[in-house]
């Protein structure tokens, strides 16, 4: 099953649930600010982008606040990670990890390519 850590009052995070929802997706959902993904989740989705810079939601409040433009090129993996995994604000949403799937934030083409045909 799939696993959506998601923000209630987020757009794309509605967006997103509804088209799982609307395609009869299995999902649960995981508040991000309660309950971030874990390292071990953060670095499972690692693995699929090619930057831990995509894993940030760069246009949010906390971002800037940290000002982690300037901090994240010289933090380590571990030091990033670590942020991440205590502060789900930071994280880009929706995140979604499932057993052949790490989705982030909310494209419909990229998820029907990897969503549907794994569904039907």
């Amino acid at each position: 099953m799939l696993k959506v850590f998601a923000y209630k009052n987020c757009d794309t995070c509605r967006k997103a649930l509804q088209w799982l929802k609307s395609r009869q997706i299995p999902h649960q959902v995981y508040p991000i600010r309660d309950s971030p993904p874990s390292p071990a989740e953060l670095r499972q989705m690692l693995k699929n982008v090619a930057e831990i810079k995509q894993l940030f939601n760069t246009s949010g409040q906390d971002y800037r606040a940290l000002n982690l433009k300037d901090k994240l090129p010289s933090m380590t993996e571990a030091e990033a990670l670590h942020l991440l995994a205590h502060n789900g604000n930071l994280i880009k949403r929706p995140f979604v990890l499932g057993p052949e799937t790490a989705l982030l934030g909310f494209k419909e083409p990229e998820w029907t390519a990897n969503l549907q045909s794994k569904t039907n």
